[in-house]
């Protein structure tokens, strides 16, 4: 069987979920086009000039399917690739235009047009795919807002028809589960916060967090690690000076601050750690957290976007309320989680073998046979 598989964006979270995929369906030829993730305005509207004119041949080289992110412009594809349509195709939403946090420090955009755009990829699909309940939960009450204010000539059942998508998460890497011999500090609790430096993963709840620590005389270590952008939240500078003076003042060993490149490396910094935190204020599936977790490190996140549907209440802190509320919440269990690594008992760790490829292979492939038998009987 030969599919084609099209990343209109391919960020850190789209380039895992091919990826592994394509470990995970190791019998399915796959031919992959991607498009680097930068100049997204362009990039959106611009994907299918992009791979219509410069990539046909790929396109049109006899596939049986066709799985694309939502971020492709499905519509303008296959209107200049007519033979597109011809393809049984799977829609995979890994986020939605319509959650996304307003960034204060942004310069105004119009967002009415991607969201616009992921209304179409959407009806274009066969099947429809999200990668968590609040992802499909979000985006439907998007789509629905968002229709309800169009002028007018808007057909009935389009919500009704997006309501239809599944929920397939995102699967991990298999190798993270492989046994690691690791060896944790005893002194103190190494928290990991391993998020884009951006402001949509929550700089400033996270800053409150750290100062409510420093207040609370509780020995930690942070490591702050994520990709780094040229123009990073001004919380994240105020945050690394005042480390800086803690650091010097106790004697307590900094933790690593900036990304790290090299995946053993990397992974070799999480399976050591005892916390990841989470303050994003969105996550469709979260997969820096869930692979932490499956390093073995305890799940502390806001109740709140996709978490609790993964999480139970012990890994969750109060995702309301004032920032100050929030940070007191998860200090709390900071502390308390402390208090138990100093007492030589273990931290709870959530389970994460939901998204084990072994666990998820059995519902893609299901889904590729049904889009197949919906094709037969058409």
């Amino acid at each position: 069987m030969k599919a084609l598989l099209l990343s209109a964006y391919d960020a850190a979270s789209h380039r895992a979920w091919r990826e592994n995929l394509h470990a995970m369906l190791p019998q399915i030829t796959w031919t992959t086009l991607t498009l680097p993730p930068r100049h997204f305005a362009w990039r959106v509207r611009g994907n299918s000039l992009s791979w219509a004119f410069k990539q046909r041949p790929a396109l049109t080289a006899g596939h049986d399917f066709l799985l694309c992110t939502s971020m492709t412009d499905l519509c303008a594809l296959r209107g200049f690739v007519p033979a597109l349509g011809q393809l049984p195709t799977i829609v995979y939403c890994h986020e939605n235009q319509f959650a996304f946090p307003e960034n204060p420090q942004a310069t105004v955009m119009n967002a009415v047009e991607p969201q616009m755009l992921s209304i179409y990829t959407a009806l274009c699909a066969d099947r429809l795919v999200f990668n968590s309940a609040w992802n499909r939960a979000s985006f439907l009450q998007g789509a629905k807002a968002l229709l309800r204010k169009l002028p007018d000539e808007v057909p009935d059942g389009l919500p009704e028809r997006l309501a239809q998508g599944v929920v397939l998460p995102v699967p991990l890497d298999a190798s993270l589960w492989q046994p690691r011999q690791v060896a944790r500090e005893p002194e103190v609790l190494t928290v990991v916060w391993n998020h884009r430096w951006e402001f949509d993963k929550g700089p400033a709840l996270l800053l409150a967090i750290v100062e409510a620590l420093l207040q609370q005389g509780v020995r930690f270590r942070l490591h702050l690690l994520g990709q780094r952008f040229r123009q990073a939240p001004p919380e994240f500078g105020v945050l690394q000076a005042r480390l800086a003076q803690w650091h010097a003042e106790t004697g307590i060993r900094p933790g690593h601050q900036g990304h790290v490149a090299e995946t053993d490396k990397y992974r070799e910094l999480l399976a050591s750690s005892d916390v990841v935190l989470s303050t994003a204020l969105h996550d469709f599936q979260g997969l820096a957290l869930q692979e932490a977790s499956a390093l073995g490190c305890a799940a502390l996140a806001p109740a709140r976007l996709v978490y609790p549907e993964y999480l139970a209440p012990e890994h969750l802190y109060h995702g309301t309320g004032t920032m100050a509320e929030q940070a007191d919440s998860a200090v709390a269990r900071l502390q308390e989680w402390a208090r138990r690594k100093a007492a030589g008992l273990p931290l709870p760790v959530a389970d994460m073998l939901g998204c084990h490829p072994d666990t998820l292979r059995p519902g893609y492939e299901q889904l590729i046979h049904s889009l197949f038998s919906q094709a037969a009987a058409s």
